[in-house]
């Protein structure tokens, strides 16, 4: 019983130790291939920002945003003058957000959601360039949903127009903030980012001052506001189709 006791004994001493080295050197092991994966994965993005291939991913986004921004533009214009013509054009403001706000939740970012990083990371810990982009494909598709019911007249209340502008609005101020990380062209697309914001700041709050004074879709005369608001929108279109990096 006394030589069990001993061998037991031994055998604590001798494998305990062993296998905590082990599990030391696995965790470490694992540390590091995390912290190799971490930096890997930082290499990739760098060298997808600025690349040929990541330049003409970025250009082609902004330049088919830029198409259904002019449309909306065009659309809007007609509203503003009050014209009878072509009445079925106001609901291409809310098909053309809901069809942006669903192409820069799935192909916004080469590295995001779903092509790359996990949802989370993409809507909530990520980049904030992603983070930015996802968010504002569900604001688009959310604001692009209201404006086909209050256009179809569904919803009727007058403070169901106020989405559209404050969306713009807080879009615009967005842009300031707004940049593609370590880009050897980011100061030219501060630079075009900065014009976009100003124009949407512009617009919204021209819609936002337009839709204060009057209580209807259609009042049946030229607004000013409502033109302001259509023609900053279609300078954002320009705006989007000139977009270079």
């Amino acid at each position: 019983m006394r030589t069990l006791a001993w061998c037991v004994f031994l055998l604590v001493v001798c494998i305990v130790p062993v296998q905590a080295h082990e599990e030391g050197e696995h965790a470490l092991s694992h540390d590091h291939g995390s912290a190799h994966h971490q930096a890997a994965q930082a290499d990739v993005d760098h060298q997808w920002e600025g690349s040929t291939e990541g330049k003409a991913y970025s250009e082609f986004n902004h330049h088919l945003a830029g198409l259904c921004v002019i449309f909306i533009g065009l659309s809007e214009v007609r509203y503003g003058l009050s014209a009878s013509l072509l009445a079925w054009t106001r609901f291409l403001l809310p098909i053309f957000m809901v069809a942006v706000g669903a192409f820069l939740l799935i192909f916004s970012d080469h590295e995001g959601w779903p092509f790359g990083s996990t949802f989370a990371q993409a809507f909530l810990t990520g980049q904030w360039e992603t983070i930015q982009h996802k968010w504002f494909g569900i604001s688009a598709l959310t604001i692009g949903t209201i404006e086909w019911l209050r256009r179809t007249g569904l919803l009727t209340r007058d403070w169901w127009k106020l989405p559209l502008p404050i969306f713009a609005i807080i879009g615009g101020f967005s842009l300031f903030l707004h940049n593609h990380g370590p880009h050897p062209g980011a100061h030219q697309i501060a630079l075009h980012h900065a014009a976009m914001g100003i124009m949407a700041v512009s617009a919204g709050s021209s819609k936002f001052l337009s839709d204060w004074r009057n209580s209807s879709y259609s009042t049946g005369n030229t607004s000013r506001g409502e033109l302001a608001w259509a023609g900053l929108i279609l300078l954002i279109g320009i705006q989007l189709l000139l977009y270079s990096e």
